[in-house]
């Protein structure tokens, strides 16, 4: 049985050990971050196109910008939108899709629309992430972390509207709905002091892990041996302090352990991202089992 231990935790990243695992296991969780979990993203713009006079200052606007419509659409696909599993279901899935046309599917069970209605200035009015008004509950509004996130620029007598529609999608249809980047995983380290003198170039240039660290003459902190690893580059190849140093310092790897991190895009945190890739898994694997059973 794979035993998970939280190394380190934020909203939007989480650094775990994977404990009696293996390869296999830790590249399918992986693959599976990156490709199964669901998420909320812009999948459908409806622009708002035409000219207007604003009846207070007289001044026309017409709906011209710098951008094509297709690069602010695939901008807005790419913004973190805030995604609750429990609240949403896939557009497939919507029980209010009965008796309609494909094109017509969709309700507040499966969508979210997004508005957004704004001015150029002569100076040059800067849209964002945070000009996205939810038409909806304000959990769902963009995350105040992000608003500040460029759309475009919209000068005197220009003007930008449109409704954006967000749906539940995976990663293995669209990288928009790919919730999680720099998914890694790399074996767990154990560092031991070989030859105590020779270590002493490292010492003597004082960084953050010292002697003291040590325990034994060996240092198997998680974090502090992944910074012990980083700082070895200073007495390493290419550097003079190599022939002083040597191999005074030993790395370890640990049979059957890992450290897994990844950094999720905001729609979503680090830890829910996790429990939902192993709801996918276990669903997986409990198939395969039956089917294996059925099989034999």
């Amino acid at each position: 049985m794979v035993k998970i231990k939280v190394i380190e935790e934020r909203d939007n990243h989480i650094k775990v050990l994977l404990q009696k695992s293996g390869r296999a296991f830790a590249n399918a969780l992986r693959r599976t971050l990156m490709t199964d979990v669901p998420k909320m993203a812009i999948h459908k713009v409806r622009f708002e196109l035409g000219t207007f006079k604003d009846d207070q200052t007289g001044e026309m606007y017409e709906s011209v910008g710098a951008l094509p419509d297709e690069v602010i659409a695939h901008r807005l696909a790419m913004l973190p939108i805030p995604t609750f599993h429990d609240d949403f279901c896939f557009l497939a899935d919507d029980p209010a899709n009965e008796g309609l046309p494909q094109e017509e599917w969709g309700s507040p069970a499966s969508q979210i629309i997004y508005h957004c209605n704004e001015r150029g200035t002569p100076e040059g009015h800067l849209v964002t992430a945070g000009s996205l008004k939810v038409l909806g509950e304000d959990k769902l509004k963009i995350p105040e972390a992000y608003h500040s996130i460029p759309i475009t620029k919209l000068f005197t007598g220009q003007y930008l509207e449109f409704y954006a529609t967000a749906i539940l999608g995976c990663g293995s249809e669209h990288a928009k709905w790919n919730p999680v980047a720099g998914v890694s995983f790399t074996p767990r380290r154990v560092a031991t002091i070989a030859r105590p003198q020779k270590a002493k170039a490292l010492w003597d240039l004082e960084l953050s892990i010292t002697k003291s660290d040590f325990k034994d003459k060996k240092l198997d902190d998680v974090l502090k041996v992944e910074q012990l690893i980083r700082e070895l580059h200073h007495v390493g190849d290419g550097t003079e302090r190599i022939e002083d140093f040597g191999d005074a310092i030993t790395i370890e790897e640990i049979p059957g352990e890992f450290l897994f991190s990844y950094d999720t895009d905001g729609s979503m945190s680090a830890r829910t991202a996790f429990t939902e890739a192993v709801k996918v898994l276990s669903t997986r694997f409990s198939e395969i089992s039956s089917q294996l059973d059925e099989a034999l």
